[in-house]
């Protein structure tokens, strides 16, 4: 079976996006190896620190490197993704080795796939960015297709994460696809 890292671009413990990731665990852990990524305790990217790569970057980028696919689970945050999500990414897409810049990243030809739950733009936009950046850092994205759940009321006012049938299947859509598109 193959190694898929979950990654979920919030840092709430009940995320309605870790909720949505263990929904997709679900959907794919009998053809895939499911592990979440745990970046909460890498620093802010700062060049000062870049050469001696700390501990917790070191331990995130070899999760990345061991992982056959990553799917990213993310909330939209002002029409973009989280800076906890971006600050992640800017760690992986850097040189593993920095003596050598053309030393690939953790990232480089990584297999990925996005998705994410929030508002009434299902983000849309944080999507649309992220796709942006992970194309820039030369992932291999499985464009479509990509989930965006809208969230009920429910969700905003009692802390309920609940999908409708219909997104319960635009999931498992992508579940299906992900496994084709990771030949699992």
């Amino acid at each position: 079976m193959k190694n898929v890292l979950f990654i979920v671009g919030s840092m709430r413990k009940q995320s309605f996006n870790r909720q949505l990731a263990k929904v997709a665990e679900g959907m794919i852990s009998n053809r895939c190896n499911v592990k979440y990524l745990d970046f909460s305790d890498i620093p802010m990217m700062n060049q000062d620190i870049e050469t001696s790569v700390p501990t917790s970057v070191a331990r995130v980028r070899k999760e990345v490197v061991e992982a056959y696919a990553l799917w990213i689970f993310t909330p939209e945050y002002n029409f973009s993704y989280p800076g906890v999500l971006k600050n992640l990414l800017d760690w992986l897409s850097r040189p593993m080795d920095m003596s050598d810049f053309q030393n690939p990243s953790a990232a480089l030809g990584k297999k990925v796939a996005i998705c994410g739950a929030g508002g009434k733009n299902r983000t849309q936009s944080c999507r649309a960015k992220l796709t942006e950046l992970l194309d820039f850092m030369k992932m291999e994205l499985m464009h479509e297709p990509q989930t965006g759940i809208a969230l009920g009321l429910e969700a905003w006012t009692k802390g309920e994460f609940i999908l409708s049938d219909e997104q319960r299947a635009e999931l498992q859509s992508q579940a299906e696809a992900f496994c084709s598109f990771i030949g699992a």
